[in-house]
């Protein structure tokens, strides 16, 4: 199945609830801009006006949104830093989604592109930008040129705003990485210092958002931090747009308050097809938990005790093998690092291999894994090697029984081929 047949299919499961506001109720809606203003109408703003900024910003914070990319930072914050900063900032709109298994970003672009460009007009009034880049995956390429075409025509945005195809790649939608693309062509990340916020694209202030947040703050724009908070929790309001992977009736891309139970959740795609052992919350840089213990609990970072990264859920089925899954995931990780650090360049590759003698029940250096998966974290040139120690640390903890019977040469799964729940045309 194309990656285009995949969006198709995920666009076409969306079902409409209570708490969708970032997508149109209707699986076919237009996406164009006279459907977009009849249902959110014109974004008003007074981009000249520092009582309209500050009071605007103002209402970022009050909302308590947050970044919808992984990293979940606090967007009013981010905003502010950049005007901590000389020289003339600039907006990247990140529509890279270079997790395999994410399709929410995608899908917001072709369904709702024009919520997009108006958050990214928003900040780009906020922090004084001259110029926005939105950089998109070429599957929504297309929708997203239409869409700017449509507003050129009204001149409905004041700031300069052009589209760049994104890098493929894990690391490409690493805020950093996506800098260095669209100034060099190089989607490589540029380390940890200094901060985007300070000195990003051209050398000057760089605001890296991800596109649903971009797509959130549009509508705290318009209707202000007590509509954002109506729904989600008190320390984490709002809705996330989650993509719904693995042993699912219907996988799909869905938006559900923060805070719903994870079960419920689930319901949304169909339900498991089969009996669950355990979720991947995140990402493949995200965290593995055990399904029975997680199901009733909160779809939340307090709910879960982890963080939701880009809003991705994957269930393994019973009948599969949890090592075996880890193992795969952790040798693609390891095939996508820039290759720039030590840890990176020979620490994933060493992970890599010992998880797969592993998977195969052969012998393993066990203490030197748990050792080398400690020494990674926190010493890469990008965040990149800590992602992979989070995935390893909470597999060998939740699949510790699998790895035991692994280590003695056994496998207790009753299917030892991949399982399937992740996208196996991209992982190696």
């Amino acid at each position: 199945m194309s990656s285009m047949q995949l969006l198709d299919l995920m666009v076409s499961n969306q079902v409409t609830t209570r708490t969708q506001r970032l997508l149109p109720p209707e699986p076919w809606a237009s996406a164009g801009l006279a459907a977009h203003l009849e249902r959110h109408g014109a974004l008003v703003q007074h981009p000249s006006s520092d009582q309209w900024r500050e009071a605007t910003l103002g209402e970022i914070e009050r909302a308590g949104l947050v970044g919808r990319g992984g990293a979940a930072f606090p967007t009013g914050q981010k905003l502010r830093a950049l005007l901590a900063h000389r020289g003339k900032p600039i907006v990247i709109a990140n529509g890279t989604e270079g997790e395999p298994a994410s399709m929410k970003d995608r899908v917001l672009l072709a369904r709702s592109p024009h919520l997009v460009l108006d958050g990214a007009a928003l900040a780009a009034n906020l922090v004084g930008a001259g110029e926005i880049i939105m950089v998109v995956h070429r599957d929504v390429r297309g929708s997203v040129d239409a869409a700017l075409a449509e507003r050129r025509l009204i001149r409905i945005d004041s700031t300069k705003i052009r589209v760049v195809t994104a890098a493929d790649g894990f690391v490409a939608g690493e805020a950093s990485a996506v800098v260095n693309w669209v100034g060099r062509a190089a989607p490589i990340p540029l380390g940890k210092a200094p901060r985007m916020t300070e000195r990003g694209l051209k050398g000057c202030p760089t605001l890296v958002q991800n596109v649903e947040t971009l797509a959130h703050l549009s509508l705290v724009g318009r209707h202000g931090a007590d509509w954002f908070r109506q729904v989600g929790t008190a320390d984490e309001p709002g809705t996330i747009l989650v993509t719904l992977a693995g042993s699912l009736v219907t996988p799909g891309v869905f938006e559900v308050a923060i805070g719903t139970p994870t079960s419920d959740v689930l319901e949304l795609a169909g339900g498991p097809s089969a009996p669950i052992q355990a979720l991947l919350i995140g990402g493949y840089f995200g965290t593995w938990i055990s399904a029975p213990a997680s199901l009733s609990v909160p779809f939340s970072m307090g709910g879960l005790g982890v963080g939701l990264g880009a809003g991705l859920i994957v269930a393994l089925p019973a009948a599969g093998c949890g090592v075996l899954e880890t193992a795969r995931l952790v040798r693609y990780l390891a095939s996508q690092s820039a290759g720039q650090c030590g840890p990176c360049k020979f620490g994933l590759p060493a992970i890599a291999e010992q998880l797969d003698l592993l998977a195969e029940g052969m012998p393993v250096r066990y203490d030197d894994l748990t050792r080398w998966v400690d020494e990674i974290e926190g010493r890469g040139a990008c965040s990149h090697p800590d992602g992979v120690a989070r995935h390893v640390r909470s597999a060998l903890d939740v699949f510790g029984h699998e790895v035991s019977e692994h280590l003695a040469g056994r496998c207790s799964a009753r299917e030892r081929q991949a399982s399937r729940a992740f996208p196996t045309e991209e992982l190696l």
